[in-house]
């Protein structure tokens, strides 16, 4: 279904006659792919669509309108209001939504949250999205299994995590999250940023890649020389619990489904607690999680969503983007020239990524 047909739908539905979209991840889905940002730093982004039961308007800048126009909103039936770059966008936007029921997914005066809304309409992908999608896991991973095989002892953490933003983004993809940790640090710090330390054995290199607005997420260690048998146990042992949340990766069941199912495969592992030092991870698409997997959270998984859970032992991590299909997940992040770890569940095979040995 055209995206934005989706939204009138839904304001059809619920009485709204206007939805204001400002954030990047939004214009990204109701464009296919378009982009508004200019600062990355921020969710929102330099021009605001406004979608009215008739027309979309388009309110942006002087300085933004024509790359906007041309390169962004090429070939779309789209009306724009102009302001200096003097102004306040705020002013435009409030004079065409004026006296009307206004939705938005940034707060705005006089308009209501509908970012929840919004999340749950944007995440179940269609055809386009889906092959979206498979491009942008097929450069996650490639960008971080390629860097993780030039890694050589005496590499800083900064300089691994340039290597990654410089992989990611030779294909077009900005790495919106790329954390790398070695070794004492990885056990000490789930979710580690980058520092001066100096690798000398072990490394974790975490990237999301964002292109079209979606997001592959995926983890992959490194070891030098011989890793403790500690190690290798903790590896296979997170595989093992993120095949399990794989399997329960099926329509029908909820997000608090795949939680409860993961502290069970903790407890049975002998880790009680771990769970308790990074989240288990959740629904993805147009952010690294759009929601996390909690006991409270009770959304039940559709055909063509996207997930990705990142269960941790200490030196250990499990993660990569997966589609719900109708048969087992497909994992959109899937390794090229990886050591795999293979896991049954219930009869069914899992392939997890294993740790990379380098002699």
């Amino acid at each position: 279904m055209n995206h934005l047909q989706k939204i009138r739908d839904w304001m059809e539905k619920t009485g709204y006659e206007a939805v204001l979209l400002r954030t990047r991840a939004n214009f990204a889905w109701v464009t296919g792919g378009g982009q508004n940002h200019i600062l990355l730093s921020t969710p929102q982004g330099v021009a605001d669509l406004i979608i009215f039961p008739e027309r979309v308007v388009c309110v942006t800048s002087e300085m933004e309108v024509r790359r906007i126009a041309e390169e962004e909103l090429t070939g779309r039936d789209m009306d724009f209001v102009t302001i200096k770059w003097t102004e306040n966008a705020d002013h435009a936007i409030a004079k065409l939504i004026n006296g009307k029921k206004v939705g938005s997914d940034l707060p705005f005066p006089g308009a209501e949250d509908i970012s929840s809304a919004l999340v749950t309409m944007r995440c179940v992908l269609d055809a386009n999205q889906i092959s979206q999608y498979r491009e942008v896991g097929r450069i996650t991973v490639e960008a971080l299994e390629n860097v993780a095989k030039k890694l050589v002892p005496g590499m800083t953490e900064h300089e691994i995590a340039a290597l990654l933003h410089l992989e990611v983004g030779a294909h077009g993809a900005r790495a919106i999250v790329a954390l790398v940790s070695t070794d004492e640090r990885i056990y000490r710090f789930r979710h580690p940023i980058p520092t001066g330390k100096v690798l000398k054995q072990h490394a974790m290199l975490v990237v999301c890649a964002e292109k079209y607005g979606l997001v592959g997420n995926a983890t992959r260690f490194v070891h030098f020389g011989k890793p403790s048998d500690e190690l290798r146990e903790n590896v296979e042992k997170c595989a093992y619990i993120d095949a399990h949340m794989q399997a329960m990766t099926q329509p029908g069941h909820t997000l608090s489904d795949v939680f409860n199912e993961a502290i069970r495969v903790y407890e049975s592992l002998g880790f009680p607690d771990e769970w308790r030092y990074l989240h288990l991870g959740g629904l993805t698409g147009y952010a690294s999680r759009e929601i996390f997997a909690t006991p409270d959270r009770h959304e039940r998984m559709e055909l063509n969503q996207a997930f990705a859970w990142n269960p941790a032992l200490p030196g250990a991590k499990s993660e990569d983007t997966l589609l719900v299909t109708e048969d087992a997940p497909e994992i959109l992040t899937r390794s090229i020239d990886w050591p795999i770890i293979t896991i049954q569940v219930e009869g069914r095979r899992y392939d997890r990524p294993g740790l990379l040995i380098i002699d």
